[in-house]
């Protein structure tokens, strides 16, 4: 068995996270064991489609794609995938709808979920405003976030499988009577600590804003409008506690409900805990992401290319001319779509209603990690036009290539069940229903059926935070947080984090030396240090050093062909001013995303990702 090349923080996560123990707690299995058990247990799901198949053969497949870490699942799938418990998926969406039965049904249900190491996702938009009447009781409402916060109690004392701690996503109608109250929940200290919060936005609400006009609230249990507000003042409300806690995200909802592949079956009003996967009642999210580090190649080196780019700064990594091996992304989108299919079919549900939904629609998310370390190894900067095309050119041709795959396996597999054709009679239908916004462009636009497939949608682009630690990557499509910072991967162990291949660069261009290593392990800021060359600077440009216009338009780059969502923290200095996050979530609507978040570094305790002196960061 091939032995994985795994970092030490690697192996601090794998050992704590995800390895299994026995009832002393003792660990009984190595890295490459659990990527066995993984592989086989996935493969398992072949049989059901064709009695003969090799499942060796996809084992072995799936082994090579985890273990030279080219590829790897969510991380119930790593920690629960042939052991008893199975429960395979990351995220849930919940229905909470307006009478004590569905909430504490709801909260319930979240508690089961939590259990099997799942988040949650809930809109509290259906439920009654604060103050309103009660028939039954002849009393008055609590409002929706008297009721959140028992389901965030309901976390704080569910510890998650024994590995994880709950997380939730709690969404708003910008809307509801209630709206602002839930605005201003986070910027009291440690209230609704497991939850993230964020505010559905309406694209009649950003009309709003645009001409500075009112706009009406609405009552859901009636459907009667309450009263109206100014929303450019709410607007700004919403900006000002983002920039003060992190805090509220927004998710734009009519852009989202545009990519909907199953109007049929109801609005997504809510997302996962991190923001990338907008789901239905009763969905669940079933991801894995492709280290784009390992789709490489030194030029030169055989085999035929499709496409050649030239580093923008020749002299800058002269020992990483390195080019996209395009064989070799398709190759592993092909077998990532497989794995990820099969995965829904062995997939233990904590509901029998997820079980349904989910086998239902077989939505699956592939997405990427490493994008900023494979940049710099094109010796490109991530704030540049260059990378913008870099960005779209590889989730144009991933999500192409899912589409193929999927695509076969429908012509072997069926198509996934809930499957309805709305180019022609089923698009009368839908416009006639109150779902028509749902609708894609693609079905607008067109009079021929779209392409049948396996899965509902096929690409999401992950934060993938403990996953890329395990890869040995830089995390999502993010850029270089810095080049050296301190991540709190696991509740109690802070993981001291070098960029390598800025670590190499030095040695290569003779820079590096036991005091420079000194300096980073404080958190050193590259642009202040004149030792080091300005080309290397400007390819190892830091988070805090990229503009937030630059930050949305990476975003945005990787929405237009990615059809869940993305997830991109929008990460300010702590001297950034309220007009930087103000612009940045207005850019984010006017270029195509479906939400956004932001974080200005210092407003909360245990932040993630630190730096050791926050002024360096």
């Amino acid at each position: 068995m091939k032995k994985t090349e795994l970092t030490n923080n690697a192996l601090i996560v794998l050992n704590r996270r995800y390895l299994k123990k026995d009832k002393k707690g003792n660990i009984i299995e190595t890295s490459e064991e659990m990527f066995r058990r993984v592989a086989e247990n996935i493969a398992s799901a072949d049989k059901l489609y064709n009695p003969s198949a090799n499942i060796k053969k996809t084992a072995d497949d799936f082994y090579e794609l985890m273990s030279s870490l080219e590829f790897l699942p969510n991380s119930p799938t790593l920690m629960n995938a042939g052991r008893k418990l199975q429960q395979l998926a990351a995220c849930f969406v919940l229905p909470v709808e307006d009478s004590l039965e569905s909430i504490f049904e709801a909260v319930k249900n979240t508690a089961i979920i939590h259990q099997t190491g799942g988040g949650t996702g809930f809109s509290f938009s259906h439920l009654r405003p604060k103050n309103d009447i009660v028939s039954t009781t002849s009393g008055i409402a609590s409002g929706p976030l008297s009721f959140m916060r028992v389901f965030n109690m309901a976390t704080e004392v569910i510890k998650q499988g024994g590995v994880r701690r709950g997380a939730n996503m709690g969404v708003l109608r910008v809307d509801h009577p209630d709206i602002i109250e839930f605005i201003d929940a986070k910027t009291i200290s440690h209230e609704l600590t497991n939850f993230n919060l964020s505010i559905g936005i309406t694209d009649d609400f950003m009309n709003c804003v645009e001409i500075d006009s009112k706009y009406d609230l609405i009552n859901p249990r009636s459907g009667e409008k309450t009263g109206k507000l100014k929303a450019k003042g709410v607007f700004e409300r919403i900006v000002q506690s983002a920039w003060k806690s992190g805090e509220p995200g927004v998710l734009f909802l009519n852009r989202i409900n545009r990519n909907n592949p199953t109007p049929h079956l109801g609005e997504m009003e809510s997302t996962n805990p991190c923001g990338e996967q907008p789901l239905l009642p009763y969905e669940s999210c079933n991801l894995g992401s492709i280290n784009l580090t390992k789709m490489l190649r030194k030029k030169g080196s055989r085999g035929q290319v499709k496409i050649r780019i030239k580093p923008s700064n020749p002299r800058t990594l002269e020992s990483f001319q390195y080019e996209i091996n395009w064989e070799k992304l398709r190759d592993t989108v092909y077998k990532a779509v497989h794995f990820l299919d099969n995965v829904i079919d062995v997939s233990n549900y904590p509901l029998p209603q997820i079980k349904k939904m989910s086998k239902g629609n077989r939505k699956i998310g592939l997405g990427v990690m490493g994008f900023a370390d494979l940049l710099i190894m094109l010796s490109i900067s991530y704030n540049s036009e260059e990378a913008l095309k870099i960005a779209e050119g590889i989730i144009k041709f991933i999500r192409e290539r899912a589409e193929e795959k999927s695509a076969e396996l429908a012509k072997e597999r069926g198509t996934y069940p809930n499957y309805k054709d709305l180019s022609s009679k089923g698009v009368k239908e839908c416009k006639n229903s109150k779902s028509s916004d749902s609708l894609t462009p693609e079905l607008q636009n067109s009079k021929t059926p779209k392409l049948h497939r396996r899965n509902a949608t096929l690409i999401t682009i992950a934060p993938t935070g403990t996953l890329s630690i395990i890869a040995g990557c830089s995390s999502g499509i993010e850029p270089l947080y810095a080049i050296s910072y301190i991540r709190r991967a696991l509740e109690d162990v802070k993981l001291l984090q070098i960029n390598p291949l800025f670590i190499e660069i030095a040695k290569t261009r003779g820079f590096y030396n036991k005091e420079l290593r000194k300096e980073l392990q404080k958190g050193l800021n590259l642009t202040s240090t004149k030792e080091i060359p300005d080309d290397v600077k400007r390819l190892f440009v830091t988070s805090f050093d990229i503009s937030p216009e630059w930050h949305v338009k990476m975003q945005a780059t990787f929405q237009k062909h990615t059809d869940n969502a993305v997830s991109k923290t929008i990460n300010f200095p702590p001297d950034a001013e309220i007009s930087d996050v103000k612009n940045a979530f207005l850019l984010a609507h006017k270029l195509g995303c479906k939400g956004l978040t932001i974080y200005r570094s210092g407003t909360r305790e245990n932040q993630v990702l630190t730096c050791r002196d926050i002024h360096y960061c």
